[in-house]
């Protein structure tokens, strides 16, 4: 059909019926929406109404709240009571300024908590570390459980549950801003303890033992009790921050007290305690790099620690020259590298405990050792030269053995026996 053919049927439609589909429903539409805001916008201004009328309910309840709250932090937490009476004001100080921060935060509660680390700043940082994150986290629960059980008397009659849900909402950020806190102050206490430590090591290892240095060590929670050790080995490669710590914690497990000290490419680690330190050494041996480690003389207390360290360090400096050294390694047992290296008190540890007592002893028991020694450690040439039996040679290096703790038969010790043999002949002198 053409146009001409369609023009009948369009002028037949009625004018109304082409308006109908943009003024039928429209009207209705707007009413509904306009009804909708009008009844929205009034349960706005009647929330709003309420959480005015909560707000200054809880303004005037302010310091009922407080003081409920410390009186039930009384009641309730012992640890509380036996705090001195300025920690106890500045808990008080606290908790006033946490429910004037609640406040603040309720006047606007469409707006995320704020305010909440102005609560902490009326104590100061010294109270973290009288109190433990744990019990802080007790004192947010005391004024939780406060503000809810009062709620019903401060909130304006069906606020009630609106009071509350803020209150929990409030509490979780204050417990969140408390552990930032201790977090904060723990690395800012974490990284003071490693550099006073850092400091204490390096002490130790200068010898420069006085009553500075213990009471630094008291500081960083030395006990004191019992002996102790020094050990020196090579720095594993990967030791950073995080493992440095980890290996703090596994010392300290392994004895009573221990601090670490990290000189480049060497891991010096200061033990004490009144258990078997040597044991305790032996048991972190993996935590060291590659290479030997030495384990300096046990002293008897903090007093003596920097000759334990210079044992220790000596005793690193000559294991090189003793390749078949055992793992670890004491370094009294490297005495005779030592003396090679200018160590002058291995060279008189071994004139006092090897040269002089024999030279005591008499009956031919140093005779015997030279001989012995100077015939290529055999019984026989040694028996020939001295013009007795081979039993009589072999039963005076018994003695040597019983005097000085060194076995002339054995290899090693035998090597440690001649010398100080060669020390001591060249003291005479």
């Amino acid at each position: 059909m053409d146009s001409a053919q369609l023009a009948p049927y369009s002028r037949s439609v009625p004018a109304s019926s082409k308006t109908a589909p943009s003024t039928g429903p429209a009207p209705r539409r707007r009413t509904s929406s306009a009804s909708g805001r009008r009844a929205a916008s009034a349960s706005a201004r009647e929330h709003e109404g309420t959480n005015g009328e909560n707000l200054q309910r809880v303004r005037d309840a302010s310091g009922k709240l407080t003081s409920a709250t410390l009186r039930r932090l009384d009641d309730q937490l012992s640890w509380y009571r036996e705090l001195p009476a300025e920690d106890r004001s500045y808990v008080g100080l606290v908790a006033q300024a946490g429910v004037n921060a609640f406040i603040t935060w309720f006047a606007e509660p469409h707006r995320p908590p704020h305010g909440v680390d102005k609560m902490f700043s009326a104590a100061p940082p010294e109270l973290t570390r009288t109190i433990s994150l744990q019990q802080t986290l007790q004192l947010v629960r005391c004024g939780v459980d406060v503000v809810e059980e009062m709620s019903d008397q401060i909130a304006a009659p069906g606020g009630e549950r609106e009071l509350r849900e803020a209150v929990l909402r409030y509490s979780r950020e204050v417990a969140f801003s408390a552990a930032e806190i201790y977090a904060r102050a723990a690395e800012v206490r974490g990284a003071w303890d490693a550099r006073l430590e850092a400091l204490v090591v390096d002490a130790l290892v200068r010898g420069d033992g006085n009553d500075a240095l213990r009471s630094r060590m008291s500081a960083l929670g030395w006990s004191g009790r019992g002996g102790t050790l020094v050990v020196v080995g090579t720095t594993n490669p990967g030791l950073d921050e995080v493992r440095a710590a980890e290996l703090r914690r596994a010392a300290r497990r392994s004895a009573g007290d221990a601090l670490v000290g990290i000189h480049g490419d060497r891991l010096v680690l200061v033990l004490g305690g009144e258990g078997d330190l040597v044991e305790a050494a032996t048991g972190l041996l993996g935590r060291f790099g590659p290479g030997p480690v030495v384990i300096g003389s046990a002293v008897s207390g903090l007093d003596d620690a920097a000759r334990s360290a210079r044992s220790a360090l000596a005793g690193m400096a000559a294991a090189p020259a003793w390749p078949q050294a055992p793992r670890p390694v004491m370094a009294d047992d490297l005495l005779p590298e030592r003396v090679l290296t200018g160590d002058a008190s291995a060279r008189r540890t071994l004139v006092t405990q090897a040269f002089t007592p024999l030279a005591e002893a008499g009956g031919s028991v140093l005779e015997t050792l030279s001989a012995y020694l100077g015939t290529g450690r055999s019984l026989e040439a040694a028996a020939r030269r001295l013009y007795v039996h081979p039993n009589t040679v072999r039963y005076r290096l018994r003695k040597v053995s019983e005097i000085t703790g060194w076995d002339p038969l054995d290899a090693r010790e035998s090597f440690v026996l001649q010398v100080a043999l060669a020390l001591g002949q060249l003291g005479e002198r």
